[in-house]
């Protein structure tokens, strides 16, 4: 192997701790000489952090008696089967939030349940990235709005946050459960970083309360409002989180 070359996947390897240690000392000479790829690496680290955080909880919780016991007929191959599944149900739904949606209709109950959690997922993933957070960047804020709100087939806006010391940085489109789904990205002057989630999907519904949710790390403000679900996530305090979000209803209320 050319020591001289380092590859994509040798890169992730060195990030993640699992490149051998004969080809460790190539890696950091070829990141002395590339700080692009440095730059990249520390993104993936950050960006590994942040999912540990979010869902190595989810490893300690118990399967529930009702998922994990089997039936008396059922064999070995069986009981392990139950067993990764229930493991897998509840990493997907986030079940270790603790909470439901009462007064709602149970599809509207199991679309807000998700909504947190794939927000703060989605948070997670981006917000980490220094040289492609979004899509679309805020100088093309009139493209980027009119692109998201004809992909959702509902009107959106990017609220504007500079008073509260948040300014749009982009956003870009994802895909989502029951839709497309669009992200918002905002950073302050030191770097931190939210997003507002925007999932489409959730007709006949107009739910406008606010709930909080903790995800990880990650905070998430979230609330329901005719077919979109809505969702601000950050690695801030509920207070901080409770005030921007307030400012994002406020601004997105006043549009209907």
């Amino acid at each position: 192997m050319n020591p001289q070359l380092v590859r994509e996947a040798e890169l992730h390897a060195y990030a993640d701790g699992l490149l051998a240690r004969a080809r460790g000392a190539d890696v950091e000479a070829w990141l002395a000489r590339h700080p692009a790829d440095m730059e990249r690496l520390q993104a993936w680290r950050l960006q590994n952090r942040q999912l540990r955080a979010l869902f190595d909880p989810v490893l300690g919780e118990p399967v529930p008696p009702a998922m994990s016991a089997p039936p008396h007929w059922a064999s070995p191959p069986w009981r392990l089967a139950q067993r990764l599944a229930a493991a897998l149900l509840i990493a997907l739904t986030g079940a270790a939030a603790g909470w439901i949606l009462r007064g709602a209709s149970p599809r509207a109950a199991q679309y807000a349940q998700g909504l947190p959690h794939q927000a703060a997922l989605a948070h997670a993933v981006y917000s980490p990235e220094v040289r492609h957070p979004v899509e679309v960047g805020a100088d093309q804020e009139e493209h980027l709005v009119k692109w998201l709100s004809k992909r959702l087939g509902a009107p959106l806006r990017a609220p504007h946050l500079g008073t509260l010391g948040y300014e749009l940085v982009g956003g870009r489109l994802l895909p989502g459960e029951s839709g497309p789904v669009a992200q918002f990205m905002y950073q302050d002057a030191g770097g931190q970083r939210l997003t507002l989630y925007v999932s489409s999907g959730q007709p006949n519904n107009r739910d406008t309360g606010f709930r909080f949710a903790q995800e990880g790390q990650l905070g998430v403000f979230y609330w329901i409002d005719g077919k979109l679900g809505y969702a601000l996530s950050a690695g801030v305090s509920k207070n901080e989180l409770a005030k921007v979000a307030a400012a994002v209803y406020e601004q997105l209320d006043a549009a209907h």
